[in-house]
């Protein structure tokens, strides 16, 4: 297992013979992410990957959510004359997605909790997705006045074109009963059954022939790539317009100095 740096205080992990557990851990903010914790679990990814006595990762979150996406007290600070700064969170986020897709072992997210923006996101480029049917998964961007750019685009490679439109422009969450039905999730268990149920996959699957999983990851990958690319070119495009006009900032900072809004039902959103 890598050693961990001074910097990576977002993460945990631990073994579970073959397999790496990878917890975020921010929980009284739904584990929502900043630049510097998606730089982090990037950094994280890349080590596991280099690891030959890892033959399979499990993500999960630390508490009562998965990943909340973006820490909006970050973005809401995005000057609008700045669109470079735009560019650089843009990147940062890719980074993150490339590491996610780049594995080339299985990777099983299990889902104790909220999932949304970002964090639903990086949660569908995962191969294997268990979840309870309290989850909340999905994408609350047009909430925040953020476009749906990147998570259009990962939506629609699972659900397709119809209920990819309701969801990302409703922003609302489906619970993992709904989510499961729908194929994004694979296995629904209890609450308490989620991160076991994970890793037992993830212990079937690290049994399988390296060799095959890997190529056929990569042939997976190469399916997706040229989409993925077009829909992070097209964010650029979007993004810098929505944050130089300021709609994003304001639905941010409304979110945030809304009294009804305790940690407990933080929502972030990236992309």
């Amino acid at each position: 297992m890598p050693e961990p740096r001074d910097d990576d205080h977002y993460l945990l992990t631990r073994r579970e013979q073959e397999v790496a557990v990878v917890t975020l851990n921010r929980p009284a903010r739904l584990n929502a992410w900043t630049q510097r914790d998606r730089a982090a679990l990037t950094r994280l990814l890349h080590a596991l990957a280099a690891d030959e006595q890892v033959r399979a990762l499990v993500l999960t979150g630390a508490g009562t959510g998965w990943c909340a996406g973006q820490d909006l007290t970050e973005t809401a600070g995005f000057d609008p004359a700045d669109p470079a700064r735009v560019e650089t969170w843009l990147d940062n986020c890719a980074d993150l997605y490339d590491a996610v897709r780049g594995l080339a072992k299985p990777t099983v997210a299990a889902l104790n909790g909220v999932a949304a923006g970002s964090g639903f996101q990086v949660a569908l480029l995962a191969d294997i997705r268990v979840a309870h049917p309290g989850v909340g998964l999905g994408q609350p961007e047009v909430r925040h006045g953020i476009p749906s750019i990147t998570g259009t685009w990962i939506i629609g490679q699972h659900l397709g074109l119809s209920r990819t439109t309701e969801l990302v422009l409703t922003g609302r969450l489906l619970d993992g009963t709904e989510a499961h039905r729908l194929g994004l999730v694979h296995r629904l268990v209890p609450p308490d059954a989620v991160l076991p149920t994970a890793l037992a996959i993830a212990r079937e699957l690290a049994a399988q022939p390296p060799g095959a999983v890997a190529a056929t990851k990569a042939w997976l990958r190469e399916l997706t790539e040229p989409g993925l690319r077009q829909a992070f070119a097209a964010a650029r495009g979007w993004h810098r317009d929505a944050y130089a006009s300021g709609e994003p900032q304001s639905g941010m900072h409304d979110f945030l100095t809304r009294p009804a809004s305790p940690p407990g039902t933080w929502i972030g959103a990236a992309q």
